[in-house]
């Protein structure tokens, strides 16, 4: 059986290095930066390789990232629109508008 990277811990990854920054992409999903950092160092101790160099409060992308990032941002996107549709109406904008009587 192929084994699974952690889904959570790729979406932080591809938010981290998009933003290229670690606060940015806890702002985006909603999570700590101290999350988003555990999250990824989970991806790279299950790929056995660092994604990303840490240097003091910055973040870069490390070659093995920068192979990554395209190839996870077209999945994400790809998983979104199928999502959208199936999903049909569920993942539509609606508008809601409400009035006193």
């Amino acid at each position: 059986m192929v084994a699974l990277l952690s889904l959570r811990g790729l979406q932080a990854f591809e938010a981290a290095a998009r933003s290229g920054s670690f606060a940015a992409a806890a702002e985006e999903l909603s999570i700590s930066a101290a999350a988003v950092s555990q999250l990824i160092r989970t991806v790279e101790e299950q790929m056995g390789r660092k994604l990303f160099h840490r240097v003091n409060r910055r973040v870069l992308l490390t070659e093995a990232g920068v192979e990554m990032l395209p190839r996870l941002t077209m999945a994400f996107q790809e998983i979104g629109s199928v999502a959208r549709d199936v999903g049909g109406d569920a993942f539509r904008p609606r508008l809601v508008i409400s009035v006193p009587p």
